[in-house]
């Protein structure tokens, strides 16, 4: 029974005194203070879990980079986060952030290069922690329309010994500034997303080569059927846009005796690019150079800056690698990045597999071709070999008997009869003999047919076409340094003709016999007797001369003008 001095609901004292008591409570509460630190500890590693599952779950870089941003901030309770990427010359070449709005971005401007505090962590990659960013003597301070930070927290993230990027957290929401746990916390996430981001990289360097081993398999179909070098050339440049995710891919084809490249083939998909299809690019001095002259590739920062181009020209990141085969150097492959993109390590190998099948493709082509061209040349001697043996000696016995009957005939008019028998026929004998020398020249010659085409022309001028002659092998016997000044002795002959000669008849002969090469154009005008050679005939000499050559102005029978104009070959 209680005291007459106790209240009947007081709580039995269990024999402690007050100060007893007041030392349990105080127990009590820091018991409970331990526990819910364990508790939020125990809340804080699931959700580190959590983050490090979220983030190993998705195999895309950007959008894993974002995760990861999202997670420190949330773990730490951060209200800006960024993660910054270190480039090969050890500054930031990509920065994802959180909690700036894009509007917010937009008036910031560019990304950070990775000076001041930011470049604390890649001068010296290990966790920072720091009540004021703004108080640190490195601090650089922030660049106009930047939110105010104050609190600070970064963390490296590594992929093995290489360190990727930075976790760069600001402004804890909760408190002055960022704890111990804090600290421990990211670094334990920055060492899972480091695991995660190589997963990542290893994915995507595996999707990568697929893709380019599935384009060089394509390549190899192409060659195993026909091989049209123009078709197999774009589509070689078409699958090594879309593989490396180009801006712009070329084909250039090499001259090395000329010291020049021919751009053969254009590739920019569906983005407006500038017609740079035929442009010759001169190899002195460019990049190309070294990519040729090293049978290796070659990175450049901007294709625009590798060449006089006959339009601007934009891009990132540029790869050349030669197109070689069997000791052979066909020209360059050149893949262009959009602005702003660098090269992956791994497109390098694979796109150097990729040239050489492409190499392939064309080595291929020009076997197809040459194989073409010998199944027609041996047709094409095979019927001049007929020509030679069969028709122009029929046709000889042909003519002799016709002299032998001219002798025998009594009247006048039947010799005469049988005489221009005998002249035609030695006309179709030198035109077969000239179709003889067109038949066993190459058919990549083409000299006869630019002289037919260029008197052809001359028809406009003159009113009439002029006749021409062609004698001795034209095609095989001119050498291709002396061909330009052929055809302008022709040319600058003929526009003559037409300017002062009022001719009605024009008759041009081109012989290649003994080794001298003849050009003789003859006309019926009003000739030009004693008039000393000016302008264009003046060159005429002088191009006779170079070659030690001869050059003359005569009197034609019965009337005009002769220019005829002579050269060793």
């Amino acid at each position: 029974m209680p005291s007459q001095h106790e209240e009947p609901w007081a709580s039995p004292s269990l024999g402690l005194s007050p100060l007893s008591r007041v030392r349990l409570d105080e127990l009590l509460q820091e018991l409970l203070d331990r526990v819910g630190v364990v508790v939020a500890s125990r809340e804080r590693l699931r959700a580190l879990l959590d983050a490090v599952v979220g983030i190993g779950g998705d195999l895309e870089l950007r959008s894993m980079l974002t995760r990861i941003v999202e997670a420190a901030c949330a773990l730490v309770g951060a209200r800006y986060g960024a993660l910054g990427v270190i480039g090969h010359d050890r500054t930031l070449v990509e920065f994802i952030t959180h909690g700036i709005s894009p509007q917010v971005h937009a008036q910031i401007g560019d990304l950070p290069h990775g000076r001041g505090v930011l470049g604390l962590l890649i001068q010296d990659p290990r966790p920072v922690r720091m009540p004021d960013i703004t108080k640190h003597p490195q601090s650089y301070g922030f660049p106009p329309n930047h939110p105010p930070m104050h609190s600070f927290l970064g963390a490296p993230i590594r992929i093995r010994d290489q360190v990727f990027g930075n976790l760069y957290l600001a402004e804890k929401q909760d408190a002055a500034e960022f704890t111990d746990d804090d600290e421990e916390i990211v670094v334990a996430l920055a060492a899972a997303a480091g695991v995660a981001i190589e997963n990542a990289r290893l994915y995507a360097t595996a999707h990568r080569r697929e893709r380019w081993m599935a384009a060089t398999a394509e390549i190899t179909n192409v060659l195993l059927g026909q091989v049209d070098r123009t078709a197999a050339l774009r589509l070689v440049a078409r699958r090594a846009r879309e593989v490396a995710e180009a801006q712009l891919v070329l084909v250039m084809l090499a001259d090395e005796e000329a010291g020049h490249l021919t751009v053969e083939v254009v590739d920019a998909g569906d983005t407006p690019a500038p017609d740079l299809a035929g442009t010759v690019v001169p190899l002195a001095d460019t990049a190309f150079a070294d990519a040729i002259s090293g049978a290796g590739h070659v990175v450049i920062d901007d294709l625009g800056k590798a060449a006089a181009w006959p339009a601007p020209i934009s891009t990132g990141s540029t790869l050349i690698t030669p197109l070689a085969a069997a000791e052979t150097l066909h020209g360059l492959l050149v893949v262009a990045l959009p602005p702003g993109a660098s090269s992956q390590p791994e497109d390098v190998p694979m796109l150097h597999t990729f040239a050489d099948q492409a190499a392939l493709a064309l080595e291929r082509a020009r076997a197809q071709d040459e194989r073409e061209q010998l199944v027609v040349l041996e047709d094409r001697e095979r019927i001049a070999r007929d020509l030679h043996d069969v028709v122009i000696q029929r046709l000889f016995a042909t003519g002799l008997h016709l002299q032998t009957t001219a002798q025998l005939a009594a009247r006048p008019d039947v010799a005469q009869r049988i005489s221009g028998a005998i002249d035609d026929l030695d006309t179709t004998i030198r035109d077969i003999r000239t179709a003889i020398f067109e038949l066993r020249t190459p058919v990549s010659a083409a000299l006869r047919t630019e002289i037919r085409d260029l008197v052809a022309e001359a028809a406009g001028p003159l009113g009439f076409r002029p006749e021409l002659r062609l004698s001795g092998p034209v095609d095989s016997a001119v050498p291709d340094h002396l061909r330009p000044d052929l055809l302008a002795v022709i040319r600058e002959a003929l526009s003559n003709a037409a300017r002062h000669a009022r001719a009605t008849a024009v008759k041009v002969t081109v012989t290649a016999v003994d080794g001298r090469l003849t050009v003789t154009v003859a006309d019926n005008g009003v000739g030009a007797v004693g008039a000393e050679p000016h302008g264009g005939l003046i060159n005429l000499r002088e191009r006779a001369a170079q070659y030690g050559g001869e050059f003359e102005v005569r009197p034609a029978e019965p009337a005009g003008t002769e220019i005829r104009w002579s050269v060793p070959i």
